[in-house]
């Protein structure tokens, strides 16, 4: 059974969706859900679901990341996890911290990248009149957004589409997409999943 830790910096959508998956014949289970910000309400909700939550507020720590990512250590090596999912987790990854966890932690983006890695990826999407957008969970490597793909969900850009509305229609995929790709990458298969 694969031991699955999940960083947020939000109300972890994205989180409930894979602790509420890691359930019966689910080849992994949830031991932790830490965050960069005290405040952020998906800690509440994962103590609401029995989880162990952990808090490192990353501003006392300015532009020192290599000290951030030290105190996040802490709660992370004490759970000992098998595979790391950053769901929401708004902080850039040093390549060190990247390192320690090389081919063990995912993420998901809210594009089909290669397009869009970073910010604004809905605005972008519009304003490149794109047909059609998406999200993909990817294997989180030192470049930014640029690990290897292990899944992907399509949805259509619909006219009238703004921000707001494709992010809705995008999120509502990555809530199925994520789940998948997690039960099959701990079962030992990178083989991506796509979903129309």
């Amino acid at each position: 059974m694969k031991r699955v830790a999940i960083l947020i910096s939000g109300g972890g959508s994205n989180m409930l969706a894979l602790v509420r998956d890691m359930v019966g014949d689910h080849p992994a289970r949830p031991i932790l859900v830490a965050s960069n910000d005290p405040e952020a309400s998906g800690l509440a909700r994962a103590a609401a679901l029995g989880m162990p939550v952990a808090a490192v507020d990353h501003r006392p720590f300015g532009k020192d990341r290599a000290a951030f990512e030290a105190a996040l250590l802490a709660p992370l090596l004490a759970a000992e996890p098998d595979i790391i999912c950053l769901a929401g987790f708004m902080r850039v990854l040093t390549p060190g911290f990247v390192q320690r966890f090389a081919g063990r932690m995912l993420n998901i983006h809210p594009s089909l990248l290669p397009k869009y890695p970073g910010l604004h990826t809905h605005a972008r999407a519009l304003a490149a009149g794109d047909t059609e957008a998406g999200c993909t969970v990817h294997e989180v490597t030192a470049d930014l957004d640029a690990g290897p793909i292990l899944g992907q969900a399509r949805v259509p850009v619909l006219p009238g589409d703004d921000e707001a509305s494709l992010a809705a229609r995008v999120l509502a995929q990555e809530h199925r997409l994520y789940p998948a790709v997690l039960r099959r990458f701990a079962a030992g298969d990178r083989t991506p999943v796509l979903l129309p």
